[in-house]
């Protein structure tokens, strides 16, 4: 998932970052990689924030000169939340068809948990979907 930011000088000197697609994503950084290392937090943050208040969260669709990748562990997760949502399949359903304690469910979908890309695509398939990886040349 590649987020679109806006980089803008702040009056003390730093740099705004916003998230046009993420309205509750916004920090700021002491210059322009700065800026864009915290973005990816407030992102992160930003989704947490709406996985917890079970609310939909779209692709990115924005575009700009700036933007930021998250992490491919959070992509994943991400993916899976949208998933269970489309299914329309909950957090105790999907611990029910792997047959898992909730609190594995959990762990699967908190952003900043390091879980293992095996858990993932089983819950996944446990979803009828599978996880495929594409590996491309940089921009």
């Amino acid at each position: 998932m590649r987020y679109a930011v806006t980089l803008a000088p702040d009056d003390n000197g730093t740099i705004l970052v916003t998230v046009p697609d993420l309205p509750d994503a916004v920090t700021f950084g002491k210059d322009r990689e700065d800026a864009l290392e915290r973005a990816v937090d407030a992102i992160e943050t930003a989704l947490m924030g709406a996985m917890a208040a079970r609310e939909d969260i779209r692709a990115p669709k924005s575009s700009g000169a700036d933007s930021v990748a998250l992490p491919a562990l959070v992509s994943a997760k991400v993916a899976l939340y949208q998933a269970m949502r489309a299914e329309g399949v909950g957090k105790a359903a999907l611990a029910k068809r792997l047959d898992v304690a909730l609190p594995q469910i959990d762990r699967l979908l908190d952003l900043r948990h390091s879980s293992r890309l095996d858990a993932i695509e089983r819950a996944f398939a446990a979803l009828g979907r599978e996880m495929e990886i594409v590996v491309k040349a940089a921009a």
